[in-house]
């Protein structure tokens, strides 16, 4: 399951340093607008101690942790959604992409640019809303005149899709995000079919200085305020410290650093976490001499479809599923005395799988 999250923002408030940080991978920074021409894509790991729990008990040859692809998009502007800039070539890139997160500057620095000439985190991401709104609404638009013949032969379905359309664009053209609106499933598969960039699950992310990393400053507090109503993760984040942490060689050197800053983890691997949570994703596990493995599924899948993500044969040819808890296989480490213990479970086509689980699929194609 390739999942991806975009960092998008104003050019220069610390996109390309972060994802340096998260993918380790050498993105050009440099203090000026459009030092990334080309949208950089990364691999990430995500922080889970519960596979490394898991390697130790089983020992296998190779440990498979599940990953989340970070796509750093080029500095929007005004006018982005017209092309100014670079726009109209990373808003495609944007439409990719199954979460954002929203880059916003927090910090005062007069070595620093910034594009607008001042720093106002809240008029900052309103810029970058207004444009991707934009782009939005012209794709709403044209969906809205390419479905007015069906409307006239009277085709059911063309009328709910216009009126769905319509509230959409009558949402966009008020200035809020599609994401904002409230709608039952049947509703909420069309606009996801639809791909709008503002309908996508969004992270700000606070980049502040070091003497704001622990508690916040003004700025972070006015942006905050101005999100409250967005059911929005809000994260600060010092990139530039994080890039520092980066520089160092060892987990020793790197955990004085944090220390030293009053911290007790790196925040890129909470920035990491939040997005996997943003996107409303579980990770269950398989567990053997040869692997072990960590694997994505979205929150409310059924055994069946979660075995789908490890090849579509174990999905068509599904007949049950073991299960064993992860607090279970730490406690008993062996599959033979979970057993033992009767706290494998076997379940069939309507089992929800939960997150830690390890499973293992049997199935006949």
């Amino acid at each position: 399951m390739a999942l991806k999250c975009g960092i998008v923002g104003l050019p220069n408030v610390g996109k390309s340093t972060l994802f340096n940080c998260l993918s380790n991978a050498k993105a050009q920074s440099a203090n000026f607008p459009f030092c990334t021409i080309e949208p950089n894509v990364g691999t990430i790991t995500v922080p889970d101690e519960r596979i490394n729990k898991l390697e130790e008990i089983a020992n296998p040859e190779r440990v498979l942790p599940t990953t989340i692809e970070i796509v750093d998009i080029a500095g929007l502007v005004k006018g982005a959604h017209k092309g100014e800039g670079l726009g109209n070539q990373f808003l495609a890139n944007i439409r990719e992409v199954d979460a954002l997160i929203h880059v916003v500057r927090c910090f005062e620095d007069d070595n620093v640019i910034h594009v607008d000439g001042s720093v106002d985190p809240v008029r900052d991401k309103e810029v970058i809303d207004i444009e991707l709104q934009l782009k939005d609404l012209e794709t709403v638009e044209k969906r809205i005149s390419s479905i007015a013949r069906k409307m006239k032969n009277g085709d059911k379905e063309a009328v709910k899709q216009h009126e769905l359309y319509t509230l959409v664009q009558e949402t966009l053209e008020a200035g809020k995000s599609a994401r904002s609106l409230d709608l039952d499933e049947d509703r909420k598969a069309i606009l996801d079919e639809m791909q709008l960039i503002t309908a996508k699950p969004v992270m700000y992310l606070c980049n502040v200085d070091e003497d704001s990393v622990k508690g916040g400053n003004a700025l972070v507090d006015a942006l905050k305020e101005s999100v409250k109503d967005e059911n929005a993760e809000v994260l600060v984040l010092g990139v530039g410290i994080e890039a520092d942490i980066n520089e160092l060689e060892s987990y020793e050197e790197r955990q004085m650093f944090l220390e030293d800053l009053g911290l007790t983890e790196p925040g890129v691997s909470k920035l990491i976490n939040k997005a996997y949570s943003l996107l409303d994703l579980y990770t269950y596990f398989t567990v053997g001499v040869k692997e072990v493995r960590a694997w994505t599924i979205h929150k409310g899948m059924t055994a069946p479809q979660a075995a789908g993500v490890i090849h579509s044969d174990f999905e068509k040819g599904f007949i049950r599923a073991e299960v064993i808890k992860y607090e279970d296989y730490i406690e008993y480490k062996s599959e033979a005395k979970i057993k033992e213990a009767g706290k494998m479970q076997v379940n069939g086509k309507e089992y929800v799988v939960e997150d830690g689980d390890i499973m293992h699929f049997r199935f006949n194609v």
